[in-house]
């Protein structure tokens, strides 16, 4: 998988755990410090992260970096 597919892949995962929580958008974001807009360029891969920043996001959706970069076992996130 090339790596512009990767990234896609982390930003699916952290969507569908969103989700899976039943996480809003903007939820996430007032959690993370940033505009609702600013997390959804965040979600769909149209900006880049930090690794820091993956941190702070595993950590409001209650997963680990690890698992939201797993790209072999997408939507195995529970």
């Amino acid at each position: 998988m090339s790596i512009a597919g990767q990234l896609k892949a982390v930003s699916a995962n952290i969507k569908d755990r969103r989700l899976d929580l039943n996480f809003s958008q903007t939820y996430v974001a007032e959690r993370l410090k940033v505009t609702q807009n600013a997390y959804s360029k965040m979600e769909i891969g149209k900006t880049k992260m930090s690794v820091e920043r993956l941190y702070e996001i595993a950590n409001v959706l209650e997963t680990s970096p690890g698992q939201l970069i797993n790209t072999t076992a997408l939507h195995q996130i529970k």
